[in-house]
Parts: structure tokens; sequence; C-alpha cells
């Protein structure tokens, strides 16, 4: 049995597979709109079958929603020493993915954000989509304090989290700094102070 970590063959190719399905797909999205876009056409441009597609995204809604940085957020996050605060492990794991992140994979982060944002119908998912992120969050946060997922304050704070998020990056998606200076925000206690005239 081997040692090595890397994936095996079946697993390079799965991968190549997704990224050449996701490639195609923000390609024909950008060219012709996302209504515009077909799961036929997708699957055409990516050279496999619409059944194949169907293996890796069961909707073509599912294809932009996938957050490929989950599992990096969840094991950055777990990776933190056990006495950082919970919201300042949480914005440090977030620093770490992003600067790990290759150029290709932050703008293609940058493109997806923006597609999810600007297309009502997606618009609408990610709202969906953002309670699984608060569950997956909470998950990460109960285990690192040894209480439940479903505990009010580690939910409270789950949801103080995406809620910073989600109230900056609305305006602006795609810019993951800024994410980063919201979860700062909100390290810092949210101190909103008068605004100041001149």
């Amino acid at each position: 049995m081997s040692t090595d970590a890397r994936p095996g063959l079946r697993e390079r190719k799965k991968a190549r597979t997704r990224l050449a399905i996701r490639a195609e797909a923000f390609r024909l999205f950008h060219e012709q709109g996302y209504a515009d876009t077909t799961i036929e056409q997708i699957a055409d441009a990516a050279d496999v079958s619409p059944s194949t597609f169907f293996r890796y995204f069961p909707t073509k809604e599912q294809l932009v929603l996938a957050d490929d940085l989950d599992p990096l957020m969840i094991e950055a996050i777990e990776a933190q020493p056990a006495d950082v605060p919970l919201i300042t492990a949480f914005r440090k794991a977030a620093q770490s993915v992003f600067a790990g992140l290759s150029e290709a994979d932050m703008a293609f982060e940058q493109n997806r954000q923006e597609l999810l944002y600007s297309v009502p119908e997606l618009r609408r998912a990610l709202m969906q989509e953002m309670v699984r992120s608060l569950d997956m969050i909470a998950g990460v946060l109960a285990r690192r304090v040894g209480r439940t997922a479903d505990d009010f304050e580690v939910r409270a704070l789950a949801g103080a989290i995406v809620g910073v998020i989600l109230g900056v990056v609305d305006q602006l998606p795609g810019n993951l700094p800024l994410a980063l200076r919201a979860l700062e925000f909100l390290e810092n206690g949210l101190p909103l102070g008068r605004a100041t005239t001149s």
C-alpha cells in the first residue's frame, strides 16, 4: 500500500473532467449568457455526454453553486490552534485559503461570485445555499469548542459570519479581500461609529 498522498489516476481523471466541464460552462456563460446556455452545449464543449455532466453536477445551477473552497476552508479552520478565538480562526483560515489560490483559481472564484449575484435564478439559489454554508460553518465551529452544531451560540456565531460576508460581497461580488475585511470587522465587535461631517 502506497503512502503517497497523490490521488490515483481515476481521481485525477475525474478532477480533470469536472474542471473541463466547469471551464467550458463558464466560457459559454460569458459568451452567450447563463440562461441561453444549455447543458447539452456545455457537455458538447467539454467533450462529454450529458449523462457524464449529470454525474458531476445534478443541474446547471449546481455547477455554479458548487463551492470548491468549502473543503479547503474546513481543513484550514480545523488546522488553526485550539486557543485561537473562533472568528479569528475563521478569518485566518480564509486568508490562508485565499493566499493559496493561483491567479486562475482566484479569477474563477471572482467570476463565479459575479455570476451568482448577477443572475436572478442563481441569486435565489444562493440564498438557499447560505443556509447550507451556515450549517457547514456551525459544524466546524462546534467541533472546535466541543458543542453541537445546533447549539444556539454556535449557530448565532455561524450566522454572524455568513451575514457579514453576505452583507459586503453582495455589493461587490468576487471581492474576496472585502470578505476578509468584513470578518475582521466582526472580529473587532462590529464597531460602528457615527459618520463625521467636514
